[in-house]
């Protein structure tokens, strides 16, 4: 059966759907308590380093992550007063992401320009797999 609409036509729907931010723009926000910065990458995409301070919330499991009816919900997506800034490696999978979440009802929710490539391209803060994890709380929720 042949594709009707490819992956690119679903980026760009939902990239013009949901509020994407530079580099730049996420960098000066990250010590905002407001802010949460969201790595979705694959844990296998984490040997790189990370973004300093993002939670880690897979894209397979982002949606039974964030609603609470779900028996995986994490209560850190509960938090209404907080913004969720997803990533991950190029701004594809982060921008469906983002729509998703919408869809579901999230408001506020965004996603980062270009990702993790655009991330480290720029310079911007990173923190290794074994400083994310010293950094983290045990049981994070």
């Amino acid at each position: 059966m042949p594709i009707t609409k490819g992956f690119r036509a679903l980026v760009d729907e939902a990239m013009a759907q949901v509020t994407t931010y530079s580099v730049q723009e996420v960098r000066a926000r990250l010590e905002d308590p407001k802010v949460q910065v969201v790595d979705i990458r694959d844990v296998r995409e984490l040997s790189d380093g990370t973004v300093v301070g993002a939670y880690h919330a897979p894209r397979g499991m982002l949606e039974f992550w964030v609603d609470p009816a779900s028996p995986y919900h994490k209560k850190i997506f509960a938090d209404e007063s907080k913004e969720f800034i997803l990533f991950c490696g190029a701004g594809w999978r982060s921008a469906l992401a983002a729509k998703a979440l919408q869809d579901m009802g999230m408001t506020n929710v965004a996603h980062i320009d270009g990702g993790w490539a655009a991330w480290v391209k720029e310079g911007a803060p990173t923190e290794t797999l074994e400083q994310h994890k010293a950094r983290r709380p045990a049981k994070a929720g």
